[in-house]
Parts: C-alpha cells; sequence; structure tokens
C-alpha cells in the first residue's frame, strides 16, 4: 500500500532545541506521517502524539490514534487530552533523544517485551507497547489515565483546566493572556498566605502559648518550626497550582524541579528544627531527675537526631528533587560501611559501651569511682570516651568500651560512707570510766546529725599489748567526700572533748618501768574518782556539749 510521505517541520527554541507541549526535540527532527499519523516506533508515535496535541495544530483525534482503546468506552479524545495534562501536571519533560526510534525496540528491564517507559519513577504506569507492527499507549495505560488525572489535579482543580482559558488566549510575551492573568494570581496569592501565616503563627500561636504559660517554649521553639512549615504548605499550593497553568515545557524544565527540590529540603528543615523541640522535652524531663548522666545523653541525642535528619533529607532531596539514582549511592554506603567497621572495630565498640552506659547508669557526672586504674571523679560522658578527674587533679579520657567490661566501683551511689577506728585508752583506766566513755561515745553518734542512727557499734572488744580498744564504727549520711571529711572533724573533735572531760588518757606505744614505792613517796599510778562521779561528768559534757545547736 502506498503512502503517501511528508516532513513537519518543528519549531526551533533557544537557538539549539524546539519543543511542543511536554516534548523536546533538537533542531533536526523530522517526523514522517501519513495524514498526520505514524505508529512505526516509539520515537514516532511519540511525536505524533504530542504534535497532534500542540495547541498550534490541536487534533486530539488523531492523537487518540495512539490509545490502545480495548475494553475502554471513553471518549477517545477526551483520554488524550488528559493523558497530555498528566504529563504537564507531573512536569515531566521528554526529549527525542532519548525515546529510541527502533521499531523492534525491547526494554530489557522489562523481560525483553516490546515496551517503552518514558519514566519508570513519576510515571511508571504510562508505557508504550507494540501491537503488531504498530506502537501505542497500552491498554493499562489507558485504563490508568482517568485515575492519574484526578491525582495529578486534586481538590477539583482539573476543572480550572477548562474554566481558566475562557479569559482570553491572546498571546502576550509568549504567553497566552488566561496563563498571565495566573501567574499575577499566584503571585499575589503567595503573598496573602505568606501574610496569613505569619499571622496566624505570631498572634494566634504566641498569643495561645502565653496563655498557658509556654510562651517561652512557643517563641524559641514552636515558633521557627511553624515558620518554616508556613513556607512547605505555601511551596506545596504553588506546585498544586501551577500545574494548571499548562506553561511551555521551558518553563516546565526548570520550574517543576525547583519545586521538587524545595519541598524535600524544606521538610528535612521542619525536622531539624523539631529535633530541638525534643531535645527541650527531655532536658526538661532530665532536670528533674536526680542523675547527671541523661543531662549528658540530651545533647547527645540532639546531635545524632539532626546528622539523621540531614542524611536523610540529602537521599529524598537526591532522589525527589534532583531525580538521581540513589541505589547506587546506598550500596556503596553499605559496602563502604562493612569496610569502616573491619577498620574501626573500637571505635564500634566504644560507641555500642556508651549506649550500654546510658542505658545501665553505672555512674553519673561527678560520681567517684574505682576501676583497676581508673580512680577519680567523673566529668563527661561522651560516645566514644569518658572523662575523668583524677585526684591528683589530672585527666583521663578512658574509652567506653572499657569501662562497659570492666568491673567498676561507684562510690557515688553509696547511701551511706563508713567510718572506722580503734580508740586506744591506758591501761590504768578502770572498767567504771571504760563504760561511761563508751556511752558518752554513743551518744555523740545519736546527737550528730549526718550519722546513721539504726545501726553502728561502739564496744570495748581488745586488750592490746599497750592499750585497751574500743572499737569505733559508725556511718555518715553524706552524698559527697568533702561532707564526709567535715562529719568526720565533727565527731572526732567531740570524742577528745569527752575524753577531756571524763579525764580518759589516750594510750600510744610505750614501755612503763615500774617501780616499788619508797615511803613517804605517792606512786606514778594516776587516782581516779567513784563511779558516781564519772556518771556527773558524762552528764555534764552531754549538756554542755551535745545540746548545743549546730552551727
Amino acid at each position: 500500500m502506498s503512502k503517501k510521505f511528508f516532513l513537519l517541520s518543528l519549531f526551533l527554541f533557544a537557538l539549539h532545541s524546539s519543543a511542543f507541549s511536554q516534548l523536546i526535540t533538537d533542531s533536526k527532527t523530522e517526523l514522517q506521517i501519513e495524514e498526520g499519523i505514524n505508529l512505526g516506533s516509539p520515537y514516532h508515535t511519540t511525536l505524533t502524539f504530542f504534535y497532534n496535541l500542540d495547541k498550534n495544530h490541536f487534533f486530539p483525534k488523531r492523537a487518540a490514534r495512539t490509545l490502545d482503546l480495548q475494553g475502554n468506552d471513553s471518549d477517545p479524545e477526551e483520554l488524550a487530552i488528559k493523558l497530555q495534562q498528566i504529563f504537564e501536571g507531573k512536569g515531566l519533560v521528554i526529549r527525542t533523544s532519548e525515546v529510541p526510534n527502533d521499531a523492534n525496540f525491547v526494554d530489557s528491564t522489562a523481560n525483553g517485551e516490546h515496551k517503552f517507559y518514558f519514566d519508570r519513577t513519576k510515571l511508571p504506569g504510562i508505557f508504550l507497547e507494540k501491537k503488531g507492527s504498530q506502537w501505542k499507549f497500552s491498554s493499562f495505560s489507558v485504563s490508568q489515565i482517568q485515575k492519574l488525572h484526578k491525582e495529578t489535579y486534586p481538590y477539583g482543580s482539573d476543572k480550572l483546566l477548562n474554566i481558566l482559558p475562557k479569559i482570553g488566549t491572546d498571546e502576550y510575551l509568549g504567553l497566552q493572556l488566561w496563563q498571565l492573568v495566573g501567574i499575577t494570581f499566584l503571585i499575589f496569592l503567595t503573598f496573602l498566605a505568606h501574610l496569613i501565616f505569619t499571622f496566624l503563627v505570631d498572634k494566634g500561636l504566641i498569643y495561645f502559648l502565653d496563655r498557658l504559660g509556654y510562651g517561652y517554649i512557643g517563641e524559641n521553639y514552636l515558633l521557627p518550626v511553624a515558620k518554616i512549615t508556613s513556607f512547605y504548605l505555601i511551596v506545596l499550593l504553588l506546585s498544586l497550582l501551577i500545574r494548571i497553568l499548562q506553561l511551555p515545557v521551558e518553563i516546565y524544565a526548570w520550574i517543576i524541579p525547583v519545586f521538587d527540590t524545595l519541598k524535600p529540603f524544606l521538610i528535612t528543615v521542619i525536622f531539624y528544627k523539631i529535633v530541638d523541640v525534643i531535645a527541650a522535652y527531655f532536658a526538661s524531663l532530665a532536670a528533674k531527675t536526680e542523675s547527671t548522666l541523661d543531662d549528658q545523653l540530651v545533647p547527645l541525642i540532639r546531635k545524632t537526631l539532626k546528622a539523621l535528619v540531614i542524611l536523610v533529607g540529602t537521599l529524598f532531596i537526591l532522589r525527589d528533587g534532583l531525580n538521581l539514582d540513589i541505589l547506587p549511592f546506598l550500596t556503596g554506603i553499605s559496602i563502604g560501611g562493612v569496610a569502616i567497621a573491619l577498620a574501626a572495630q573500637d571505635t564500634i565498640k566504644n560507641f555500642f559501651g556508651s549506649i550500654m552506659i546510658f542505658i545501665d547508669k553505672p555512674f553519673q557526672v561527678g560520681d567517684w569511682v574505682t576501676s583497676g586504674e581508673i580512680d577519680g571523679t567523673v566529668e563527661e560522658v561522651g560516645f566514644r570516651s569518658t572523662r575523668i578527674r583524677t585526684f591528683r587533679n589530672s585527666v583521663m579520657y578512658v574509652p567506653n568500651g572499657k569501662i562497659a567490661d570492666a568491673v567498676v566501683d561507684n562510690h557515688g551511689l553509696r547511701q551511706y560512707r563508713r567510718f572506722f577506728t580503734t580508740l586506744t585508752i591506758t591501761y590504768d583506766t578502770p572498767p567504771e570510766l571504760i563504760e561511761e566513755f563508751v556511752n558518752g561515745l554513743h551518744e555523740i553518734v545519736l546527737a550528730h546529725p549526718m550519722t546513721r542512727k539504726d545501726y553502728f557499734n561502739i564496744f570495748f572488744n581488745n586488750l592490746s599489748a599497750y592499750s585497751q580498744d574500743v572499737m569505733f564504727y559508725i556511718f555518715f549520711e553524706v552524698p559527697t567526700w568533702p561532707e564526709e571529711l567535715k562529719a568526720r572533724h565533727e565527731i572526732l573533735i567531740q570524742i577528745v572533748k569527752l575524753a577531756n572531760t571524763l579525764g580518759v588518757r589516750f594510750a600510744f606505744p610505750t614501755q612503763t618501768l615500774h617501780m616499788e614505792s619508797f615511803p613517804e613517796k605517792s606512786g606514778l599510778a594516776p587516782s581516779y574518782p567513784g563511779q558516781d562521779e564519772y556518771k556527773a561528768r558524762l552528764n555534764q559534757f552531754v549538756t554542755n556539749e551535745l545540746t548545743k545547736k549546730p552551727k
């Protein structure tokens, strides 16, 4: 059958390219068609479809010939127009250099079938399929047109596609009158939306939070999130309405990627700000606890979450905004992650060690800990190491992995601090005086505000080589070592005063030579009064010393 071929020249744009509808062609592109139709290859079917829907030569009946209408009763011309509007609304720009000009083209990614996909990401359900000797939009693609059209133009915005052109089709500056009016309206709507959001956020939200007593939180944490959210809603609104303007493909080629990049970028910024709100909440919870370890944990959580938000947000910007394939990037990260993990086993061990420290809380900032050569006060707990200030005033940086595997003696968690000493008194001290001395020691412990009253041991329990020994075993209920030393000082001062009052002499290692007494010479051994005198002296000590109010 003889065919009449003729050449249709395409328009030149930007000196090097020509375009109609959503199709960009180079200046050498030629379309050979019979009666405006050529379905011999994906390349010619694509040209036929978009060329016949161009505003300068609008033949929707011819464009509908590119659709496989098997089993579909809808109006073919309406389906063709809606499909072209879907391409526009999705911002999908098709370049002829990327469309195969092969009648027997086979898609290796589609099981070797005769199919051609325009964009598997934005329009995975729209593809050309070879039927016989012709390439057409598949019957499956045709069945998806109505659904995709509603998704592309939601909330009834598709009705504006038919209403707005009635404003006027006269061209000014390369755009029709209704498109210029629509652009002006969008600009006005952008400023109006910004004013409304600003008023609602700055005035309404802050006023409402002030009434609830959360003005500081609202102004410093929620207000930044609300402002970025308002910008995101404006961008979302513009990206929805700009599709209705049906702007030339040259504009879509750069404006759609801008909107696609702005949306994930603003979402990333929103979540970045939300991390500060979450951190502030956890910081308020940490301030209510006695532990200081969670105060160190909050900044680490904030930094980690922010790094995670930036990483995930960057991936979405690369995929949705710049339309880049991130699978090779993720694969490279996974392979590189294995290599890094093998090379940084100690670092990973320290990281998990820090997690175990934050979970188990074996100590907190300010605690005195001992573990092997480690002996000092905890100053800071990081993700890799813990900083400990020794009693030599030096600083030890201990890997958390080592601490997690070691036995740690936390002196800071002691409820009571033990004090044990032996009070040695001379052998010439009579039993009655020892008894009153021990009773006085009990009174000292009971009167001191920082001693444990329910358990202590004070007994005359040993006869050593040079002294009679009184065991003094008590506990202080104090949180820090300086307070313990202060309590010891006060207790020992009271013991010395008690001994001086009762006339008790403390023994020390000595050798005594006893000589027989000479006439008219008194012996060296001291004389002691009776038990009644001891009790009187003890009562005087309790009255004078232990009933005093602490300074």
